[in-house]
């Protein structure tokens, strides 16, 4: 956990099911993903690269800046452009999350 003026974050594991669907087409599913709270954020689930589908994804030149996490690199479909962001080096109190993907919608499956 960091908390900065105010700001704080959280990650850590959590026992849920996540997956990532767009059109019907499965994108990622995992039964371990890390989850990041952040204050002023939804919660983000960040899912092991093993258990993405990176065969679907093509990384895209887009690159953004966090100051709490540090520079985000993102991969897009054919037809959704940047659908999902990788920390390939966060900060350090963030690092569990390295190379983890994160979808904008990823939904939590009841098992």
């Amino acid at each position: 956990m960091t908390t900065t003026r105010g700001h704080r974050i959280t990650v850590g594991p959590e026992a849920v099911h996540v997956r990532a669907v767009r059109d019907g087409q499965l994108l990622a599913e995992s039964h371990r993903p890390l989850v990041l709270r952040e204050t002023g954020c939804p919660v983000r689930y960040y899912l092991p690269p093993e258990d993405v589908r990176t065969d679907l994804l093509t990384p895209s030149d887009t690159r953004t800046y966090c100051p709490f996490k540090g520079d985000a690199s993102y991969w897009s479909l054919p037809d959704a452009a940047d659908l999902v962001w990788v920390y390939p080096e966060p900060k350090e109190h963030v690092a569990a999350v390295r190379d983890h993907f994160c979808f904008y919608d990823a939904e939590v499956v009841a098992d």
